[in-house]
């Protein structure tokens, strides 16, 4: 098959964006589609009806994950592409949704120009990529990847003690034989998957088309900082020992450790944070926070460690606290594909989009099928770098440079790759 230059429909592809952009919407304009809720859940039939309207052989696996497939001419396996349509509580319309959107579309532009490709395509809407009730981000990629297991989803329930297990099932998903959705490598091709920057560095640069080379990883520490309670009136400033200004101290050494490495993009924070027993009158004797650092190697992640490593022993001295360090997430960096790289930056040069190789500073399910298939990303300018709020937008002539990038690449692929 000769490949041809065709183009999406993008007045069809920004009417979807609209359309399910309504589904969730709150009293505040952005959107409360969380994870196996009932608007998510109506998302998902949405989406499953315009797959059923394509005539793709719609299949749910058990981790409750939407595929559509589309035949190819050959014994060969499956390019992926797709993105979720989950979003965080009072979201945008644009994340993850989009990725989803765009691959929709790529579908509807070859059954209508009835082309047939070599491979098997295959859209995917994957389940769960946001944080959500149920503690299990990139629930779905994790799953079909075997870095979630049954053991993982037993016993786990929301806020409200819903069992996952149960709301699996409402999705349509398959608790009991949960690991059966795993993929092997041999069964897809590639995994490419669009996504909204969620930053400005495209935005400040005015390029359209960002091509991601690397997804950061991602290091979570729970830390715990052990002092004394005490009266708040009648303990001399040299006699406390201050849960909290020394946690405080460890705060601003994670912010100087990053705003002094020589990487921009190797970024800390801690965001969470419980203070025991959170009295005006009282010193307080413990606090308890989460400490994240990212960066696009696991040496920019190591060399910010290691200052902030500096710091807690000057503090535990200084201060006379208890500092209790224990690691709850160490996902290192995971570069995408060479090849697919190149596939992508020759389709946008053919296409005339300008394009800039950046890192993506945001997980996403890219990480995880990485892990056993050619994976990339193409990133979307967002306007004012929002993201994760009902203001995230990006242009729709941007988007239209994205999807007719992603088109092309898919095209490509399939000539160029041989299993």
């Amino acid at each position: 098959m000769k490949k041809q230059k065709l183009s999406i429909n993008i007045a069809r592809l920004n009417a979807d964006i609209e359309e399910l952009g309504q589904i969730g919407i709150n009293a505040l304009g952005g959107l409360d589609r969380t994870t196996f809720t009932a608007s998510e859940l109506t998302a998902r039939n949405w989406l499953k009806s315009h797959l059923h309207n394509l005539q793709l052989l719609v299949e749910i696996d058990q981790a409750a994950n939407i595929w559509g497939k589309r035949k190819g001419e050959e014994l060969l396996p499956s390019i992926v592409f797709g993105s979720h349509i989950d979003t965080v509580p009072n979201g945008g319309k644009y994340d993850g949704a989009l990725g989803v959107l765009i691959a929709l579309e790529v579908m509807r532009v070859l059954e209508e120009n009835e082309i047939t490709t070599r491979h098997p395509l295959q859209l995917v809407s994957f389940s769960a990529e946001e944080p959500n009730p149920f503690g299990l981000s990139t629930f779905g990629s994790r799953a079909v990847t075997g870095k979630l297991t049954k053991r993982h989803i037993l016993n786990v329930t929301d806020g409200a003690g819903t069992p996952l297990t149960d709301a699996l099932k409402a999705a349509g998903g398959d608790p009991d034989n949960f690991e059966k959705c795993l993929l092997q490598p041999e069964e897809i091709s590639a995994y490419l998957e669009v996504h909204i920057e969620q930053g400005k560095r495209l935005l400040s640069r005015s390029i359209p088309i960002g091509i991601v080379t690397v997804i950061t990883g991602i290091y979570r520490e729970e830390i715990t900082v052990i002092g004394e309670a005490n009266h708040a009136g009648t303990t001399l400033m040299e006699d406390r020992k201050d849960a909290l200004t020394a946690a405080s101290e460890l705060i601003l050494s994670l912010e100087r450790a990053c705003l002094t490495h020589p990487s921009s993009e190797a970024v800390g924070t801690i965001g969470k944070m419980n203070i025991t027993p959170n009295a005006p009158n009282i010193i307080p004797d413990t606090v308890c926070m989460t400490l994240e650092i990212r960066g696009e190697s696991s040496k920019e992640i190591q060399e910010i460690l290691a200052v902030f490593e500096i710091a807690c022993l000057l503090v535990n001295e200084n201060r006379s606290v208890q500092i209790k360090r224990k690691v709850i997430l160490n996902q290192p960096p995971a570069l995408m594909d060479e090849f697919v790289i190149q596939a992508m930056m020759e389709n946008a040069e053919t296409l005339d989009y300008p394009y800039y190789l950046l890192g993506s500073m945001a997980g996403h399910d890219a990480v995880h099928m990485a892990a056993i298939t050619k994976s990339g990303m193409l990133f979307v300018p967002s306007l004012e770098g929002k993201s994760h709020c009902p203001e995230e937008e990006s242009r729709i002539e941007d988007i239209e440079k994205a999807a007719n990038t992603l088109l092309q690449t898919i095209l490509s692929l399939d000539q160029k790759l041989d299993a």
